[in-house]
């Protein structure tokens, strides 16, 4: 990448990680706990992406025992890993896991370009407060969740679904207040229906609303989420079908039709579900909550047939992952696939191929963008597997610095012991 100015070196890490949300969180502190300079760089003001800025409370999936998720969850107080995180704390509990780990962190610093000499990443550039900079590193982690390092390296990117290239809706979520305290009603998915005394079914009403225009078209569905306070909900409703997040005004079109979801959302509750007459927003999420936008191919590209059979592979770096295939419609509402309900799948192995980017060395992917299908990235890309990928990639770093090879080099077996001798299972 070329500049108008001089770009000073800034400095030189062991390792660099793109991106703050929880895949990079656990690649960081991993990297760090086992002997790397670790830089880890956030565009936004605050750590932890998805699960604080995010407001995605339901932190779900499943991986073996022994992984930093187990870690992660309990610093969380939820160590069942399905709801009840709450996200403003959260900010504070995991920059304070950070601070104690010696993982140097910047925010509100994105990177805006890779360093590539001769296929092999050599760091990043950021945008800091004194401009751009240069930041040297024998590794770099991209858990952009977009991909972005990867894709400003020179890898190859994938967008969508076979045939239209189309990518999950992204959604906004939210926390409301006010509901009835003695109500039970929740709806965490397509099969959690409730009856209420007058014979109506929710699930009903949300797809009447839908069709007759008193919700959003696409929004046939409006999940809600105990949050551990009485009266509140967390809602999994709103969805923009249509972008990937990654052209120019995607993300400002989306807010705009979001935030005008909510209301809508918000008007259905009040006016036609039994115990919501005064609910009203408490929190929204700051930022955009982007299911899928690029996926960056690697050395195996993990697909949902291998989900579905719960492969098991040699070089597994993540084992028993377990979240179904979970399509929500890129062209209107509700799931995408099988009449509106998941594919559900057996526990599964990622690859450490999978995070092995073709064409660029020394890059390890992480988080949802690493190397898979549209379909088998609907069960990966969870927070939970998410954290579990972060500690391989992070493990991956350091013993190729450590072991002075190359990513593409990197002998499975040496990382599988690494990953064991931090508690991780990797087999039954």
């Amino acid at each position: 990448m070329k500049y108008t100015k001089e770009i000073s070196l800034h400095s030189r890490w062991d390792v660099i990680v793109c991106g703050a949300g929880p895949a990079g969180i656990a690649a960081a502190v991993t990297a760090s706990r086992l002997g790397m300079k670790v830089m880890l760089l956030e565009r936004y003001g605050v750590v932890g992406g998805c699960l604080t800025l995010g407001n995605v409370a339901t932190v779900m999936g499943g991986v073996a025992p022994g992984t930093i998720r187990d870690e992660i969850a309990s610093l969380l107080s939820s160590p069942n890993g399905e709801t009840g995180i709450d996200c403003e704390s959260a900010k504070g509990i995991l920059t304070d896991l950070l601070a104690g780990e010696k993982v140097e962190f910047r925010l509100q610093c994105p990177v805006v370009d890779a360093y590539v000499v001769d296929g092999e990443i050599r760091g990043v550039f950021a945008l800091t407060q004194q401009g751009v900079v240069l930041m040297e590193a024998k590794r770099v982690i991209d858990a952009t969740g977009d991909g972005y390092a990867a894709a400003m390296a020179g890898c190859e990117v994938m967008t969508g679904r076979d045939g239209d290239g189309l990518v999950q809706p992204s959604s906004l979520m939210y926390i409301i207040e006010g509901m009835d305290e003695e109500s039970t009603l929740v709806c965490r998915h397509e099969e959690d229906d409730t009856v209420f005394p007058d014979g109506r079914r929710y699930l009903a009403m949300c797809e009447r609303a839908a069709a007759e225009g008193r919700l959003p078209a696409n929004v046939t569905i409006v999940r809600l989420y105990k949050t551990g306070r009485k009266g509140e909900r967390l809602v999994n409703a709103t969805q923009m079908n249509g972008v990937t997040i990654l052209a120019d005004g995607d993300a400002e079109r989306s807010e705009i039709e979001l935030r005008r979801q909510m209301e809508m959302v918000n008007r259905f509750l009040r006016e036609e579900v039994p115990g919501c007459e005064n609910v009203r927003v408490r929190i929204s999420a700051s930022t955009l909550g982007v299911r899928e936008s690029r996926r960056i191919r690697g050395r195996y590209l993990l697909e949902a047939e291998d989900l579905i059979a719960g492969r098991v592979f040699e070089d597994a770096v993540v084992h028993r992952a377990d979240f179904c295939i979970d399509i929500h419609n890129p062209t209107g509402g509700g799931q995408a696939e099988t009449g509106g309900q998941p594919y559900r799948t057996q526990p599964y192995d990622i690859p450490m191929r999978a995070l092995q980017p073709l064409h660029v060395d020394n890059l390890v992917l992480s988080g949802r963008s690493i190397s898979g299908s549209h379909r088998a990235h609907a069960s990966y890309r969870v927070m939970n597997i998410a954290m579990a990928i972060g500690q391989a990639s992070g493990t991956m770093a350091a013993v190729s610095v450590r072991d002075g090879c190359r990513i593409s080099e990197l002998d499975y077996r040496a990382v599988q012991r690494s990953l064991e001798e931090q508690g991780c299972r990797l087999r039954d």
